[in-house]
């Protein structure tokens, strides 16, 4: 078997700032779009997706970047810059630079709003989307995120309520009572790892101005984010992926299969949040089958 490609690279996207990016795979014959990966957050890195490597060949090249002010990337201090609109221009530019003609998109959670807003611009040389642990609506994940919060233990959701009406939830305990839903809706692992515990109760900009201080409280400029109406002008294959205790709900998931023509929709048993995780043999094969079946039509990257 031959050594599989690696390619790391930071390109410029806007001021001299710059995202690193990294290509695995491909350079073999008969050479797949693109699997381009959109991480979550906002304001996420691609790490917790690594494990999405292993569907890299000589045939099927995979994408991972960190989005600007995320990562191995730049990290402008620099409220004005974090929308969803700069975003998108940010990921045509990461292709053109990566000269990714074809492209099948997978974005998880916010990479997932990401790739929708992307698609509604219409770009081309999209061959397939891959919706993880998504949405379409942050009205609706917002009100599904505090139906979850109130089947949390009493005595966990009064830590969060008094803190929330304090102003504290920066404070320790507050942060340690949030684990609580971690655990149970981002990742089924409890304790949490302390790699992850660390991300999701970590200061980032980017997450403040465009979500919030955490997942419970809505207040970015994504707070009224609504493209479900919308989904109806993307007419891709798609496959969406949710978990059974994710926060990203079935009822979200459901809205989304709804309104995409063409999509297929698996809720993977016992996981939530971060399936590639949990259960990451299933999560492959999931997207390995729609991969393979894209792809039947579209055999070159490059034409």
């Amino acid at each position: 078997m031959s050594e599989r490609r690696i390619q790391e690279s930071y390109v410029e996207v806007e001021d001299g700032f710059k995202v690193w990016t990294q290509i695995l795979g491909g350079g073999g014959k008969n050479e797949r779009p693109a699997l381009l990966i959109l991480h979550g957050g906002p304001g996420g890195a691609h790490d917790y997706l690594d494990n999405l490597a292993a569907l890299a060949t000589d045939s099927q090249p995979v994408v991972f970047y960190d989005q600007l002010g995320c990562g191995k990337s730049d990290q402008p201090n620099d409220p004005t810059r974090w929308t969803l609109s700069r975003f998108v221009l940010e990921v045509g530019m990461v292709r053109q630079a990566l000269n990714l003609n074809k492209v099948i998109i997978l974005g998880q959670s916010f990479g997932g709003m990401l790739a929708i807003e992307y698609l509604l611009s219409n770009p081309e040389g999209i061959v397939g989307l891959i919706l993880s642990n998504s949405l379409s609506s942050a009205p609706l994940l917002g009100s599904e995120i505090g139906r979850l919060k109130n089947e949390l233990p009493a005595s966990t959701r009064s830590v969060l309520e008094a803190h929330e009406a304090a102003g504290t939830v920066d404070s320790p305990e507050y942060k340690k009572a949030a684990e609580a839903f971690y655990s149970r809706h981002i990742l089924r692992m409890n304790p949490l790892p302390e790699a992850i515990a660390e991300v999701l109760n970590a200061q980032n900009q980017v997450y403040e101005v465009m979500w919030g201080k955490n997942e419970f409280n809505i207040t970015g400029n994504l707070k009224n984010w609504e493209r479900t109406g919308d989904l109806e002008k993307i007419n891709l294959p798609t496959l969406i992926i949710s978990g059974e205790f994710d926060e990203s709900t079935p009822k979200v998931n459901q809205t989304m299969h709804d309104g995409l023509k063409k999509s297929e929709w698996v809720l993977m048993p016992g996981c939530s949040h971060l399936s590639n995780l949990e259960s990451p043999d299933t999560y492959f094969k999931f997207i390995q089958n729609f991969l393979d079946q894209t792809n039947m039509s579209h055999p070159l990257n490059n034409e």
